[in-house]
């Protein structure tokens, strides 16, 4: 990334689906070109290259130009941001559980 802020927010773009499975291949290779990722999909290049960008535009993939083929490379710095949410509402139901298994043990 050039250190310019995401077009796309992080959330958005890992609304869909077909995103989320796209970042789970790319998570498990080092980099991958696009005719490797759209034998995955029930759908053509065209479509799974519209996810891609999606994906570009929030910073959760990065691509570069290998002779005529397109490589993908997972960036998941930005779904730091997600964890981080995700792990503050971990937090908040585990104290509500426990409170409320204290709360049991009391009657």
């Amino acid at each position: 990334m050039n250190g310019t802020k995401p077009i796309r927010d992080v959330y958005d773009a890992i609304a869909d689906p077909t995103r989320r499975k796209l970042l789970r291949l790319l998570a498990d290779a080092e980099e991958l070109p696009l005719n490797e990722l759209t034998v995955h999909f029930q759908m053509g290049r065209t479509a799974v290259s519209k996810h891609l960008a999606i994906l570009k535009e929030a910073g959760l993939v990065t691509n570069r130009k290998v002779g005529r083929e397109t490589r993908y490379r997972l960036n998941a710095a930005p779904l730091k941001e997600i964890e981080d949410w995700v792990s503050f509402y971990r937090k908040f139901w585990n104290e509500r559980v426990l409170l409320l298994k204290n709360l049991l043990e009391e009657e």
